[in-house]
C-alpha cells in the first residue's frame, strides 16, 4: 500500500511540473473566481469560507482542477476530475452547486456553460435515518 501511495504522489508531482510547460496537452480550458460564505467539503479538501480562482486542466488526456486561494488566503489544492459533460440545456451561469450531508456542506458539481462542461465529484452518501 505504501508503493502505491509513493506512485501516486509522483504520479502528481510530474503532472505539475510538466503542467507548467507551455504546450497545447497542458492548455487551459476553463478558469475563473468564486466566494464562499462556508466551510465546504470539496473531494476531501476543506475549503474555508473566502475566495478562491480556479483551473481547468488538460495534461496528457487527464483533466485537473486546480484551486487557489486568493486575497490572503494561502489555500491551494489539485485534483482530478473524474466525470465530465456538457451542461445541462438550461444551464445559465457558471454556478456551484453544494448537497448537505450530515449538516456539512459538499460539493457535488460546477457547471460551467461558458466553458461548455460540467463536472462532478463525490460526495458522501445520506446516512440511513436513526
Amino acid at each position: 500500500m505504501r508503493s502505491l501511495s509513493k506512485f501516486a504522489y509522483a504520479a502528481v508531482l510530474a503532472v505539475g511540473i510538466f503542467s507548467g510547460q507551455p504546450s497545447l496537452a497542458g492548455a487551459e480550458e476553463a478558469h475563473g473566481t468564486f466566494t464562499l460564505s462556508h466551510e465546504v467539503h470539496w473531494q476531501g479538501v476543506v475549503l474555508r469560507p473566502g475566495a478562491y480562482s480556479f483551473s481547468v486542466n488538460t495534461n496528457g488526456g487527464l483533466e485537473f482542477l486546480t484551486l487557489r486561494g486568493t486575497n490572503g488566503n494561502t489555500m491551494t489544492a489539485m485534483m482530478p476530475v473524474t466525470e465530465f459533460e456538457s451542461p445541462r440545456q438550461d444551464a445559465g451561469s457558471d454556478q456551484l452547486v453544494l448537497v448537505l450531508r450530515d449538516g456539512q456542506r459538499f460539493v457535488s458539481s460546477m457547471d460551467l456553460p461558458q466553458y461548455d462542461m460540467t463536472l462532478r465529484f463525490a460526495v458522501p452518501r445520506e446516512s440511513a435515518a436513526k
